[in-house]
């Protein structure tokens, strides 16, 4: 029999991070363990909110001892003419031009052709694993 607790853990984990957003200014998206702080960057001061936001996002990490792991931390730029700021946690952050974020390939130009190739490789391989695997291939079997 599981104990009752475990059962409640995912919620006291959501109430326990209700409070992370309440003093940043940009936007934050919390899903599950994962969080993401995004924001409009058109100039130097719009650079530096952000990255008081991360600061602000470390030291909450550090008041209730929930480090951040900051070696998965990205930062991800937009735009054509985005001015591909450096931003920090602990350390520079590393810039990515594609990220898989709940199964869904983002890139920074906003274009499927990365999630279509993934799917498109899926596809083969299970093809390829039937080709291999199923020698009698009559149509009316299938």
């Amino acid at each position: 029999m599981e104990c009752p607790i475990v059962q409640c853990w995912p919620v006291l984990f959501l109430i326990f991070i209700n409070d992370l957003d309440s003093s940043l200014v940009n936007s934050v998206l919390k899903f599950a363990d994962d969080t993401k702080l995004f924001g409009r960057v058109n100039s130097d001061v719009d650079r530096a909110v952000i990255q008081s936001d991360l600061d602000r996002l470390l030291e909450w990490s550090n008041v209730w001892q929930m480090p951040f792991n900051s070696s998965k931390c990205m930062v991800m730029h937009l735009g054509k003419k985005n001015m591909k700021y450096q931003y920090s946690m602990d350390h520079v952050l590393q810039a990515v031009s594609a990220e898989k974020d709940l199964g869904v390939y983002i890139t920074d130009d906003l274009k499927p052709a990365r999630q279509c190739q993934e799917a498109y490789s899926k596809a083969s391989k299970a093809l390829g694993l039937i080709a291999r695997t199923i020698s009698f291939r009559n149509k009316e079997v299938f």
